[in-house]
């Protein structure tokens, strides 16, 4: 094989270089990370009980905080943004399926279609608001490099 040619597995894995697949990817399992300890936590650690508003205002903090990773890291590439935050959001549905099988009340109050729906439809109203951003940024540079005759 010519030195020029590239092999599948090779290929395949070049997708995993890219900086948006990457963070999404990292941010994905942290999401899922935490996402499964706050549902472990709520169900298996009955002294926090007392404590479970603090518990959830807390690890949803985190999930905001963990979920906006992409967002601050891609604000100026909102293409990029929006493919790293939906590869995460994925991850983090995937977990949330996985854990309505073990949890069965789980998913009473939100389907997995309805989490998966939510985090894009937030994540595209944010890209949206980047690119539009973006597209004013750029015409205020054009317009300022030209001399007013």
């Amino acid at each position: 094989m010519p030195a020029s040619e590239k092999s599948p597995a090779h290929a395949a894995s070049g997708h995993f270089r890219s900086a948006p697949v990457r963070t999404g990817i990292y941010t994905g399992v942290c999401l899922s990370l935490c996402f499964a300890a706050w549902v472990i936590v709520a169900n298996r650690v009955p002294f926090l009980e007392s404590l479970a508003f603090a518990r959830n205002a807390g690890a949803a903090g985190l999930l905001v905080l963990i979920a906006s990773v992409p967002v601050l890291r891609f604000y100026r590439e909102p293409g990029e943004m929006l493919g790293s935050s939906l590869i995460g959001w994925s991850l983090l549905t995937l977990t949330f399926w996985m854990l309505c099988f073990k949890f069965i009340l789980l998913d009473i109050t939100y389907s997995v279609f309805q989490i998966f729906m939510m985090g894009t439809v937030v994540y595209l109203i944010v890209a949206t608001l980047a690119w539009i951003g973006t597209i004013i940024r750029r015409a205020r540079a054009s317009h300022i490099s030209h001399i007013h005759h």
